[in-house]
């Protein structure tokens, strides 16, 4: 018998059948950010190439773009760290209107 894999793309195949309802829209991945813009770091399973799943949920600001993907810098305990991420994982921060 074959091990099973506890990876990190465990289950996504099976998942993306189930997820037809809150599927991504394509506006999802025109998404344009510019530097200093506060973004919460929102992974999606079914789609390939994610970062790490520790940063999941991170909320982070953007310093700057590399290719179509954007740097991200995030506080991971007391180290700040700079994490490169599709605009399809980032959501823009809304603040409370005061």
């Amino acid at each position: 018998m074959v091990r099973k894999s506890y990876g990190i793309k465990r289950g996504t195949r099976k998942k993306l059948k189930k997820r037809r309802k809150d599927s991504i829209n394509i506006n999802r991945f025109m998404q344009r950010f510019r530097n200093g813009d506060i973004v919460h770091i929102d992974i999606y399973p079914s789609l390939q190439k994610f970062p790490h799943p520790k940063f999941h949920g991170k909320t982070g600001c953007v310093i700057g773009k590399r290719g179509n993907a954007y740097i991200v810098e995030v506080r991971d305990l007391n180290a700040k760290k700079h994490v490169i991420v599709k605009p399809e994982y980032l959501q823009l921060h809304k603040s409370p209107s005061t």
